[in-house]
């Protein structure tokens, strides 16, 4: 539904292992990288930027990755954890959300929280 969203990170490198780590089970890779920023997507096709901002602290956003089953959400979650995100909800059932509702929550290093959902 999104062409790109774009996030402002304080440590592009914790931030590029994160995405890395938690987006591959959703079958997201790193499409570029330099010194002021990174792009993931499908191969070839980034539509989530990082872009280093040293500025204000990050006030946080919410991002929310389609997963193709319950076991990418899980691997998503374990996998991000490993790799410096913070829990924010583990796998599971939200009912409340809708009856099919399926979702892990994590925070980046930068306070953002991060979904996977199938629904």
């Amino acid at each position: 539904m999104y062409d790109h969203i774009g996030l402002k990170v304080g440590n592009l490198d914790a931030a590029v292992r994160f995405y890395t780590a938690a987006l591959a089970p959703l079958g997201y890779v790193l499409c570029s990288k330099d010194e002021n920023g990174a792009g993931f997507g499908p191969k070839g096709e980034p539509a989530l930027w990082l872009y280093l901002h040293k500025g204000l602290k990050n006030t946080g956003a919410h991002v929310a990755f389609r997963a193709p089953d319950h076991a990418a959400i899980k691997k998503f979650h374990a996998e991000g954890l490993k790799a410096g995100g913070r829990d924010n909800g583990a796998a599971g059932h939200r009912h409340d959300y809708s009856p099919t509702y399926f979702a892990a929550f994590l925070l980046d290093p930068d306070g953002n929280n991060v979904e996977a959902v199938s629904t």
